[in-house]
């Protein structure tokens, strides 16, 4: 017994040596260890050495109790990189360390590269907002509505509206993911977006879809499902190429953003982040189906892959109001736009659904927008907005505080909303005023 308590006291105090190095490092060690730093260094900028200590200590609690395999936390303040760290390991079963060029799988992460390119389609004027999408898919022409009776019988009806490229922005289509309920209409769906890229073909994928019954009507309620992966194929059919290949021409070459892709290169997957094999939270054997199995086609609602440096990029691109290192990828007001809540008061918000931490959140384009503070179980500012991937990776902006946070992991289960709300607190604890 004693033994086991001082094996887990030592590895505490390891990892806690070793992450400290990175955190208060010279901007000459930080980019050592990052070969290339993401933001200009300003190690600890904006952040009380104390708060600092306490995200160590975390992480190494966290990782020593078998509760994540390690992490990369990334954090900007005022442009500049106030933290770059790596935690715990890699591959925790063949004892890999963590490094900050590590790759993971972003999943829903992947939803806000994919507006984002399609709002530089928007500002060419090739994307109206208020377009129904069946001008470039017809088989979204003539929708039907399901109801489900209290005997769980199903009969559908004609849409009333058609779906818009609005509404695949902001969840209002009623394509709905089929792993987040039970009801008959939910069974004609995929489980999932990545789901969906593994065992569907593009024209497979939207054939499905078309000939599925709606849970809602279109611009009624908020639900979480396939729309940024119907607008990714949208965006193909505009561009004339993959969903990767746009948001590489259109996004990532202008941010700098050289880990980001759908397609893993096979050199690369030295890098990617592996779970735990067991969900700390129910014992049972988890993995990232994603990891081994190839995508039939690049799906704009979760496939992507990227690093923290990348993605910590592309959040500082949003907060400067579209534009960085002199590369503009969107206007500054098509920023304020995507950023505002888009869910009037006729709009059914179900967005804290997704987990407790959203109420008080609106929605915009591709991002949760806070509308309120003090009914969220996270702390922020009125106008912060963020998105997370299913794998446990986190990511939001808070404009107010001049930041942004990413932290990459890899986390499957649900203990992954425990990780986003205990990170939520200690970064904000760990402001400086």
């Amino acid at each position: 017994m004693h033994k086991k308590i001082d094996i887990g006291e030592q590895m505490k105090k390891l990892l806690l040596a070793s992450s400290a190095i990175a955190i208060f490092a010279t901007p000459g060690l930080l980019m050592a260890q990052t070969s290339k730093s993401p933001l200009p260094p300003a190690s600890g900028q904006g952040f009380t050495q104390e708060g600092l200590k306490r995200i160590d200590t975390f992480f190494a609690d966290q990782i020593a109790s078998n509760q994540m395999p390690g992490a990369v936390l990334a954090v900007s303040k005022n442009g500049k990189l106030s933290i770059y760290k790596p935690y715990g390991y890699l591959d925790k079963d063949a004892q890999k360390p963590m490094t900050t060029d590590a790759i993971f799988n972003l999943a829903s992460m992947t939803k806000v590269m994919a507006t984002v390119g399609a709002l530089t389609f928007y500002e060419e004027g090739k994307l109206p907002l208020n377009a129904p999408i069946s001008d470039w898919l017809p088989q979204f022409k003539n929708m039907k509505v399901g109801q489900v009776d209290a005997d769980g019988k199903l009969t559908t009806s004609p849409a009333k509206n058609p779906i818009t490229v609005q509404d695949l922005m902001r969840h209002t289509n009623g394509l709905t993911y089929g792993g987040r309920g039970a009801t008959p209409v939910h069974q004609f769906y995929p489980a999932g977006s990545a789901p969906a890229a593994m065992n569907l073909s593009t024209e497979e994928f939207i054939d499905k879809l078309a000939a599925a019954p709606l849970l809602y009507e279109p611009g009624t309620v908020w639900d979480y499902g396939f729309g940024l992966d119907v607008l990714g194929i949208i965006e193909e059919k505009i561009a004339g190429k993959s969903l990767g290949g746009v948001l590489q021409e259109r996004v990532w070459s202008k941010v700098g953003m050289p880990n980001t892709s759908f397609q893993l290169a096979e050199k690369d997957r030295l890098r990617l982040a592996q779970p735990l094999p067991l969900d700390p939270l129910t014992g049972k054997p988890q993995k990232v189906d994603i990891h081994t199995k190839q995508v039939k086609f690049d799906c704009g609602g979760s496939c992507a892959y990227s690093t923290a440096g990348d993605y910590l990029r592309f959040g500082q691109m949003l907060l400067n109001g579209g534009n960085i290192d002199g590369k503009r990828v969107l206007g500054h007001q098509t920023v304020a736009f995507m950023t505002a809540n888009h869910l009037n008061k006729d709009i059914k918000n179900n967005v804290s659904g997704t987990e407790p931490a959203r109420v008080g959140y609106g929605f915009g384009l591709g991002v949760a927008v806070r509308t309120e503070r003090g009914l969220s179980a996270n702390n922020g500012n009125v106008g912060d907005y963020s998105w997370n991937g299913a794998y446990g990776t986190i990511f939001f902006v808070d404009p107010k505080e001049q930041m942004v946070v990413v932290m990459m992991g890899v986390a499957p289960g649900e203990i992954r909303k425990v990780h986003r709300e205990k990170l939520n607190a200690l970064i904000y604890g760990a402001l400086e005023k």
